[in-house]
């Protein structure tokens, strides 16, 4: 477990840089997106990354490695937004967006914890083109409960999704690392 800790950490700090620079270049310009905005852009993402590992064809450029970092900042994005509605001009400074990124990804890594713990680091043992899948099959699952105005009668709801494709990214991330 310790070992986790450490590549997710640096994983994490890394998608936090990149957060923090387009933070500089664009300001919170993302606080207009709704939380369907953001998942779609996260379909999109992981769409992207299965075509290209089914094809072996990378036509565009962006790695997986950006691809999955981008997914990972995309959901502390949503998760954000669902905790904070915000209407066209509402935007953040830029220690407000990072103090919050901040906080959410803590959370993340905490449920990571809690959840590697009882699986017992099962991941380690998965291809990247599987934790793509259940990229997909999460954001699949969010579209539903969107189209069903948040209702679900039985399932976790719309941010623990958010969560788990967040810890999903991180894994692929830390195999894609560990692969090079």
């Amino acid at each position: 477990m310790e070992k986790t800790t450490l590549e997710y950490t640096n994983v994490m700090n890394l998608c936090r840089e990149i957060f923090e620079k387009k933070t500089k270049d664009y300001g919170t310009s993302w606080r207009i997106l709704r939380p369907s905005s953001l998942t779609d852009q996260i379909f999109i993402k992981a769409q992207r990354i299965r075509t290209v590992q089914e094809t072996g064809q990378n036509k565009v450029g962006e790695s997986f490695e950006d691809a999955f970092m981008a997914i990972v900042n995309y959901c502390i994005m949503a998760i954000f937004q669902l905790r904070n509605q915000s209407g066209i001009n509402d935007q953040l400074d830029y220690e407000e967006a990072v103090n919050a990124y901040r906080e959410i990804e803590k959370e993340a890594f905490e449920l990571m914890q809690r959840k590697n713990h009882d699986y017992g680091e099962a991941w380690r043992d998965m291809r990247v083109s599987s934790l793509t899948d259940l990229i997909l099959t999460k954001v699949l699952r969010i579209k539903q409960i969107e189209d069903n105005k948040g209702v679900t009668e039985i399932s976790e709801g719309v941010e623990g999704n958010y969560f788990d494709m967040l810890n999903y990214s991180v894994f692929a991330l830390i195999h894609l690392e560990q692969s090079c």
